[in-house]
């Protein structure tokens, strides 16, 4: 898996209003750190080239790493994951969100590994699929511009329209341990759980 860091760009979306914790998820204390210090270091140890796309780049200052705002503002996730694409040196990419505490490099590395032939490597659970915790290829570009356009957000929408690898659980299982590497803290109590460790 040495490899990985010559040819794979990890992009961190952290453009969300983080509305129902009402403050920065990003910046939230994680162990004497924020969640978002905790990706960014997992992040430069696999890949070669971290992005950060955010509307508040003021915020993130001191992480030291390519940050970029919304090319089309206010299309949520599908706009931030566009946007990143846009901006990434390699043909695929790690996308994930920044709200996401337990994120796993065996599991990121795995997920990576699938990608020849597919332009989206993307974990199917039980109730659905994890488009934030997924690989893109630069092909997916014009197509979600296309479904931007169209005003569908769905970041699963565009799917149909490029070649798709959907990892299932069975397949995910040796990489997957309590808690969950697909948790993202949305509530305070979400977070107090992640904090106290009992989330799963």
């Amino acid at each position: 898996m040495g490899n990985l860091r010559l040819e794979v760009t990890g992009i961190i979306l952290a453009g969300g209003k983080s509305s129902r914790m009402g403050r920065n998820k990003a910046l939230l204390d994680f162990g004497g750190r924020s969640i978002i210090e905790h990706t960014v270091d997992l992040f430069k140890s696999i890949f070669p080239e971290v992005i950060l796309v955010t509307n508040t780049p003021e915020e993130y200052a001191n992480l030291g790493i390519k940050t970029v705002t919304d090319i089309f503002p206010g299309k949520g996730s599908l706009g931030g994951i566009y946007t990143g694409l846009v901006h990434s040196s390699h043909d695929y990419s790690f996308i994930a969100s920044c709200d996401m505490p337990f994120l796993r490099r065996e599991l990121i590395e795995f997920l990576i590994n699938l990608n020849k032939g597919y332009d989206v490597v993307v974990p199917r659970l039980r109730d659905g699929h994890e488009p934030l915790h997924a690989v893109y290829s630069k092909k997916c570009i014009n197509k979600i511009k296309e479904m931007i356009n169209k005003g569908d957000l769905r970041i699963i929408g565009f799917y149909p329209e490029v070649r798709v690898k959907e990892v299932t659980e069975d397949e995910l299982a040796p990489y997957i341990s309590e808690p969950s590497p697909f948790v993202n803290i949305n509530t305070p109590e979400e977070y107090d759980d992640a904090v106290k460790g009992r989330l799963l």
